[in-house]
């Protein structure tokens, strides 16, 4: 499973890839808004730092602006990949993208119908958000499993990107469903390579190999 990073904070972005974790970026309009910079130029810096897919989100509700929108942002870097929502018109605008050879994600994913929509409009990614549909009373992750097991039956290309997810469980689970990707908040990334059980564990070592040294020195001291 791929790992991308949501967020367009460039510094959240920098300490992700010094990982080696970061396979892509998700960014939307909220996220780049945080950031009190050209949409353009955030993209390009962005660009610099991660060689992986970096969606791009379209802000828009009519298809044709859509689609002018997205001709212009794969002209900002080759890794973009353009963000539609999962709506009639922007499943009518990833068609065109498609038809233009334009990569598209689309986003805003609370179905299954949506996903297969998605899949059928020649999408390179659908975004279930699974931390939206859990907040509303659904199982957000249910939606990704069934969506993972529509696209085997029919062989879609299409990856899903498990999305809105909010804590480490999330991760687990999506892995589990079989989501090809799981983009992530950097905090939510930071939590995955925390457990107490190695934090404690680490410090025993740790104090161990200090007393053996300690000891050792000693030794030779009388000696």
């Amino acid at each position: 499973m791929k790992f991308f990073l949501d967020t367009a904070n460039l510094e959240e972005i920098r300490n992700g890839s010094r990982w080696g974790l970061v396979d892509g970026i998700t960014t939307n309009p909220s996220l780049a808004g945080k950031e009190g910079m050209d949409y353009r130029d955030l993209i390009r810096e962005i660009a610099k730092i991660v060689s992986g897919p970096i969606s791009v989100e379209t802000t828009s509700n009519d298809p044709k602006e859509m689609v002018t929108q997205a001709r212009d942002y794969v002209t900002w870097s080759q890794n973009v990949v353009v963000k539609v929502p999962a709506t009639a018109e922007g499943i009518t605008a990833a068609m065109e993208l498609r038809d233009l050879g334009i990569r598209v994600n689309v986003t805003l994913t609370f179905s299954v119908n949506q996903a297969i929509l998605a899949a059928k409009a020649g999408a390179l990614f659908v975004s279930p958000f699974v931390g939206r549909l859990d907040d509303a009373g659904h199982d957000g992750m249910d939606v990704v499993r069934q969506t993972v097991q529509v696209y085997r039956n029919y062989g879609f290309k299409t990856q899903v990107l498990a999305s809105s997810l909010r804590h480490p469980l999330h991760v687990t689970a999506a892995a589990l469903a079989g989501a090809d990707i799981a983009t992530l908040p950097f905090k939510v990334m930071e939590q995955l390579f925390k457990h107490p059980l190695t934090e404690s564990g680490q410090a025993k070592f740790l104090a161990d190999w200090r007393k053996l040294q300690t000891e050792l020195e000693k030794k030779k001291a009388r000696v």
